[in-house]
């Protein structure tokens, strides 16, 4: 089984050739600038990734650019052509930037660029989705064919809306549709709003980060009855694992175990679509032919 992670971030400290926006520069962990800084102080480069990943058995990996380092995409980009076949890019796009419409032609033009991702949890972004701002945008991603990842919790409706006024788009809601401040149960209240989704069939979501929501340790018991209701709904093609690796407080390889090993309920045979397969087929980003000696068997 070849093991995708729907979701890493790679990124680099500011530097004066390739500058983080002036907000988020203030130190290096940026506690100033609450939801907008890296999980870690020190950096996270492409070769410690593919470390981390050969140590869990995690043969790709999509690279998600952190926000706080803007719009840029160089060092995601730069990392997948390093090491050709373990990556694939969602790469940050600011719709409202000159030019940007001309800039979405071409944008899965660029090598190892999969699609875009979005983040809708702070302002002045979350705002874009109760105007129409974004109305030419959903209708140029839909129109080319551009998969979208959002990170849009509490803001379901509002994806509900826009998927059903663009069947052709594919969109990816992030890390199960969870606020990153909440833990076990009353992470999940509001679990409803999304599963409605999964009647949707352009519509996935990103098993990604699950440990993050639990007060737990492995294998995370209190999360099963979440997740089993959201495989449920959106089944094994459209349910994709991710680690977010970086703010993990498990190891990798236990996050990786945690779907492939303690969650009983996705059939052995249904696993490698949850575990990378159905993600890949969503972003066009065709599988290996050989396994990796080092994939989860």
């Amino acid at each position: 089984m070849i093991v995708t992670d729907a979701q890493v971030h790679v990124w680099e400290a500011h530097r004066p050739d390739r500058p983080w926006p002036a907000e988020h520069r203030a130190s290096p962990v940026f506690v100033a600038v609450p939801g907008a800084r890296p999980h870690r102080a020190e950096p996270i480069g492409a070769q410690e990734m593919v470390a981390l990943m050969d140590t869990a058995g995690v043969a790709r990996a999509v690279i998600v650019p952190p926000s706080p380092v803007g719009d840029c995409n160089d060092t995601a980009l730069e990392a997948a052509a390093q090491y050709p076949g373990r990556f694939a890019v969602m790469g940050r796009f600011d719709p409202t930037a000159p030019g940007a419409q001309e800039a979405l032609a071409s944008w899965l033009a660029q090598p190892h660029m999969a699609g875009i991702r979005m983040t809708f949890h702070k302002p002045p972004w979350d705002a874009w989705l109760d105007d129409a701002t974004l109305d030419a945008f959903w209708v140029d991603c839909e129109r080319l064919g551009i998969p979208v990842m959002l990170l849009i919790p509490g803001r379901l409706g509002a994806l509900e809306r826009i998927a059903r006024r663009h069947p052709g788009l594919q969109l990816i809601i992030d890390h199960l549709g969870r606020r990153s401040d909440l833990r076990d149960d009353a992470c999940f209240a509001d679990l409803d709003a999304m599963l409605r989704l999964g009647a949707l069939e352009n519509v996935s979501v990103k098993a990604s980060a699950a440990p993050c929501y639990s007060t737990e340790g492995y294998p995370f018991a209190n999360l099963r009855p979440h997740l089993k209701r959201v495989y449920e709904h959106f089944g094994p093609r459209r349910t994709f694992w991710g680690s977010d690796v970086s703010r993990l407080p498990c190891t990798y390889r236990e996050a990786v175990d945690h779907f492939v090993e303690a969650l009983d309920f996705i059939p052995r045979d249904e696993l490698p679509w949850v575990m990378g397969r159905g993600l890949s087929r969503v972003l066009k980003w065709a599988e290996p032919q050989i396994e990796s000696a080092d994939a989860v068997q």
